[in-house]
């Protein structure tokens, strides 16, 4: 899998609202009304995330939980870093 271009990763961001690019990586952060939420919500994540054998960073702080996107392996973004983000996205 290769790296996105900075062309590639623009276009794709606009069809993901409230993911933003910082370097290498895509990131978001989601709102809950309280800690169970937003455990909740990462565990709703988890098995799209080992069915793509991709896995996000991921950050809980009581009502939020802030995902972060990147191929490690890739040393950037890929495909698979925005095809993960839209399913996060349905599962909030």
């Amino acid at each position: 899998m290769t790296t996105l271009s900075d062309e590639e990763i623009e276009a794709r961001l606009r069809g993901l609202p409230g993911w933003e690019r910082r370097g290498n990586t895509i990131t978001r952060t989601f709102a809950f009304e309280d800690f169970v939420g937003s455990v909740d919500f990462v565990n709703r994540i988890t098995p799209a995330a080992e069915d793509m054998n991709h896995h996000p960073d991921l950050a809980i702080s009581w009502n939020k939980v802030t995902v972060t996107l990147t191929t490690h392996a890739e040393g950037g973004l890929t495909e698979n870093d925005f095809v993960l983000a839209g399913q996060i996205d349905q599962l909030a």
